[in-house]
């Protein structure tokens, strides 16, 4: 890649609580989708960078897991995932779901909410141990917040000395978002981009095509399927024609969460698959081929092959 002298770069790591709307911000300042979203939380279990083009300056946006209290070996390693990401960083970004945080202040907070103040808590704290004090602070879902909530939110959390500036977004509509990215694209360095223009994401292409599929078991059983499912391309084919044939497993715990991701009379899987295949064709732009198989696997969690796929740290 030759670069001009005009050319700069910047990585930016985007923290937060789990459902705080990190893949939302991150696909929408990216312009496409690179990371997927649902409404369950700890979505995101690796970092994924999506690449944005504002100009000359290209600002490479590291969506990370959600930071909480971890219980487990992957939440563990998630976690540390997230807190690498931030330190290898040149800016770092603290999403906050204002809306909650306010109902939190507010004293009519959920148990989400609750459970929400208490991971931004600790990110806050470890920004101070860290002694950071040049986060940006962005304060987000404030689309139907009243004026008076906002400017409370941001006094607190102006006093908590940790971030250089803060902003208030919306990431599902794009209010406020390029505020947020003039003051990434500041921390830019000058010096060749990092990426090829064109390119949107930096995961291998089996590895989106699994989380693509993921997304869409997610969205349709999340209420049915727990946390502890995974989806793993076995197999992926280049034809002649141009089109490709994937193969994946969906590995969940238990059999009975088998029948269910099958569904009855395979409808579930079905639909699954058609959702996945027709997004994974406008990504790849090309046709696409997706046969997916559903197996028993308990304690995948805990299998070290995964972590290495996925880039986390097993020994976390």
């Amino acid at each position: 890649m030759t670069a001009t002298s005009k050319q700069s770069a910047v990585i930016a790591a985007i923290i937060g609580a789990p459902n705080a709307g990190k893949s939302t911000l991150v696909n929408k300042i990216v312009g496409q989708k690179v990371a997927i979203v649902t409404p369950k939380v700890q979505t995101t279990r690796f970092p994924l960078r999506g690449v944005a083009m504002r100009g000359a300056v290209q600002i490479v946006l590291i969506d990370t897991p959600g930071v909480f209290a971890p219980r487990r070996r992957l939440d563990r390693a998630m976690v540390r995932a997230a807190w690498t990401s931030a330190d290898d960083a040149d800016a770092l970004v603290h999403l906050v779901d204002a809306a909650a945080a306010a109902r939190l202040s507010a004293g009519q907070a959920s148990g989400a909410d609750h459970k929400a103040g208490d991971d931004v808590e600790a990110i806050i704290a470890s920004l101070k141990a860290n002694k950071r004090s040049d986060a940006l602070l962005a304060l987000n879902k404030v689309d139907a917040m009243p004026r008076e909530a906002l400017l409370a939110l941001t006094q607190r959390f102006h006093g908590e000395g940790c971030y250089g500036e803060i902003f208030m977004i919306s990431a599902q509509t794009g209010s406020g978002l390029e505020d947020l990215v003039a003051a990434l694209a500041k921390a830019a360095k000058p010096g060749p981009w990092l990426y090829p223009e064109d390119q949107a994401a930096d995961a291998p292409a089996r590895l989106i095509a699994a989380e693509v599929t993921r997304e869409k078991l997610m969205l349709r059983l999340h209420d049915e399927i727990p946390y502890d499912a995974a989806v793993e391309t076995t197999d992926w084919q280049e034809r002649r024609d141009g089109s490709v044939r994937i193969e994946q497993t969906i590995f969940v715990a238990r059999d009975g969460q088998r029948k269910i991701a099958i569904g009855e009379g395979g409808r579930a899987i079905k639909m699954i698959g058609e959702q996945a295949r027709k997004e994974l064709e406008g990504a790849f732009e090309r046709k696409v081929h997706l046969f997916l198989h559903v197996k028993v696997r308990e304690g995948w969690a805990d299998e070290r092959a995964n972590y290495a796929a996925w880039g986390l740290d097993y020994e976390s």
